[in-house]
């Protein structure tokens, strides 16, 4: 039997209850403003205000996290039916977590060059009961806080000058070498007054994480372990006379890792004999360097310590009072995003080891595999443990009062 004009009618006012009923719960609750008639929808409610989060981030993965953030916002991620807005800001590590500190930056998410700045903001930030309740990040806390890419510090070189100084195979002497060689201060004491002074350049520990990455391998190096480094270490009157000897004879102390590879490419030995810097920055340049040199002065070629520092770059999200909890929401759903196969793919092919282990560094079209011939490893030395931030902290107090340039 067909439907009677007061059945239509009965149907039509349920029908206008319920579209009503829906467009009141979507505006007390965004996340149902999507089952809300359109046409009405729009006109009605307003559209979701999107939860910002503010990210500060260090400058060597700017090329990865850029396509990275593309990716992540054409998923149209939300958070409680909000839309997630990523706003992004490049900063040095030591800035970084200084800025923090100080109260001149909060951002809600977080991402230095290693987790020695997290150390120290964890230590640093427990200290500052002023301003936190509690530590504002907890390397422990791996649902907030973690690795998401890794490239460890290495020397790039002339082999010729390598060759002199530690043959192909530096063991536990490559540091220990650096030291002599430097403070020797020419080339000559080796055989070889035709390449004039020995020129070393790494960056300022207080200014570029890879030089204070490098300050700490040459302590523990010093004292012949790989963890339990501590404050009485750093103290210890020789180790301080034999670091700061080191650090008056470096020809540069730079502000950016990147720039000691473009001038070491650019110029040749004139400028660099040695220079330290991440091995995904190595990766980036060393194609330029095999065009423009080939196997003069025996090639440019990757060098790795002894034992391993790595620049893991860890994404954590604050605990603090300006980070509300759909912030912190948004932010891990981001640092998740980071961590899967698909954006670990994509750090590979920028010269980045991906933390996820199931993806082959020698897979095809890796650059690993490709510049094997210069040098490159895929397995790597053991890694040096991250010193407490108490500890860390004394390291660059010494550095800044007895080398600092």
């Amino acid at each position: 039997m067909p439907p009677t004009p007061r059945l239509n009618k009965l149907l039509l006012i349920l029908y206008g209850l319920a579209t009503l009923g829906v467009l009141i719960a979507a505006l007390v609750s965004p996340e149902i403003r999507a089952l809300a008639y359109a046409p009405l929808r729009d006109i009605i409610i307003p559209p979701p205000k999107p939860v910002v989060v503010h990210v500060l981030y260090s400058t060597e993965k700017a090329a990865w996290i850029t396509e990275a953030v593309d990716r992540f916002q054409a998923t149209r991620p939300r958070v409680v039916g909000r839309p997630i807005e990523l706003v992004l800001e490049k900063s040095g590590s030591r800035e970084m977590y200084l800025a923090v500190l100080d109260g001149t930056a909060e951002p809600d998410l977080i991402s230095p060059a290693s987790q020695l700045q997290i150390a120290l903001l964890q230590d640093l930030s427990a200290a500052r009961t002023d301003l936190f309740r509690t530590p504002v990040v907890n390397q422990n806390d791996i649902e907030n806080c973690r690795p998401v890419l890794e490239t460890p510090v290495v020397l790039v070189a002339w082999k010729n000058r390598a060759d002199v100084l530690w043959g192909n195979d530096p063991n536990g002497r490559m540091w220990l070498r650096l030291h002599e060689a430097v403070t020797e201060q020419n080339w000559d004491s080796f055989g070889h007054p035709e390449w004039g002074y020995i020129k070393f350049g790494q960056t300022n520990p207080l200014k570029s994480n890879s030089g204070f990455q490098a300050m700490v391998l040459m302590t523990y190096n010093y004292f012949q372990k790989t963890d339990n480094l501590t404050n009485n270490d750093v103290l210890d009157p020789g180790f301080q006379e034999w670091y700061t000897e080191f650090g008056r004879n470096v020809a540069k102390f730079g502000d950016s890792t990147g720039t000691f590879m473009e001038e070491i490419v650019a110029y040749g030995p004139s400028q660099y004999d040695i220079v330290a810097v991440y091995e995904a920055t190595a990766i980036e340049h060393i194609e330029n360097a095999i065009a423009r040199y080939g196997e003069e002065q025996g090639g440019l070629r990757i060098y790795y310590p002894p034992a391993t520092s790595m620049s893991d770059h860890p994404f954590c999200v604050l605990n603090a009072d300006w980070v509300a909890p759909e912030e912190a929401e948004a932010a891990r759903l981001f640092l998740n995003f980071l961590t899967d196969k698909e954006m670990q793919e994509l750090a590979l092919t920028y010269g980045f080891r991906p933390v996820d282990t199931s993806i082959p560094l020698d897979s095809p079209g890796s650059p690993f595999l490709r510049y094997l011939d210069s040098g490159l490893e895929l397995t790597l030395k053991p890694e040096v443990a991250v010193p407490p931030g108490n500890v860390l902290d004394t390291l660059l107090t010494f550095w800044q009062r007895a080398v600092r340039p």
